[in-house]
């Protein structure tokens, strides 16, 4: 029969390093104290690393920098909403690293949440969530004000068709109709960039 520990390991063995969660990522695999005992032992034996107080990291390691890696910063958003239950939106560059366009390492993250606004240090980066209520943000689905923040960070002039390939791998089958749909009012430019991202055979 497995340890608490064990089951703890074996859950982040699953997910892969790179992930980055909290202990209400672990529910279910035992009482909360045995589950922090467990991560505090973890963290002392260097499997796993603690970025900020109740959120862990299964490092990285990059063999061609032959380092390990910092914790993605979208990846701690991520973990911080679902330990807390907000629903998240990233902004600006933020949100170009969360399309996958972008893999510079920026001195900000910004969030829109509708949880309460907090700012985090994670290392030399700010991660700020901004209270916003989002029934005013104009669309029903976060990957439609996903693609329509980080088009409009771009520019049009910064929209090539590679950029359009890439983000047409990065959306769901399932998703685009709901997209097309969602984003009818988008600007106009923004809007036809979307529609040959949706357009699966553009």
């Amino acid at each position: 029969m497995q340890t608490i520990e064990q089951k703890i390991v074996s859950r982040i063995y699953g997910k892969g390093r790179g992930w980055t969660f909290s202990q209400s990522d672990l529910a279910g695999l035992g009482s909360r104290a045995a589950i922090d005992k467990s991560l505090q032992r973890l963290v002392t034996k260097g499997m796993i690393y603690r970025v900020i107080r109740g959120i862990y990291y299964y490092p990285e390691y990059s063999e061609f920098l032959k380092t390990t890696l910092s914790p993605d910063v979208h990846r701690v958003a991520l973990a911080l909403a679902r330990k807390f239950r907000w629903n998240i939106q990233p902004t600006g560059m933020a949100a170009l690293n969360a399309l996958g366009l972008s893999t510079q390492v920026q001195a900000r993250y910004g969030y829109m949440s509708d949880g309460p606004s907090r700012q985090y240090k994670i290392g030399k980066r700010d991660l700020i969530f901004l209270h916003t209520a989002f029934r005013d943000s104009g669309f029903k689905l976060p990957v439609s004000s996903l693609l329509v923040e980080g088009l409009k960070v771009l520019g049009p002039e910064r929209v090539d068709q590679e950029t359009i390939d890439k983000l047409r791998r990065t959306v769901s089958a399932d998703d685009k109709p709901k997209i097309l749909k969602d984003t009818r009012t988008a600007v106009a430019w923004v809007r036809d960039v979307i529609l040959k991202i949706c357009q699966e055979d553009a």
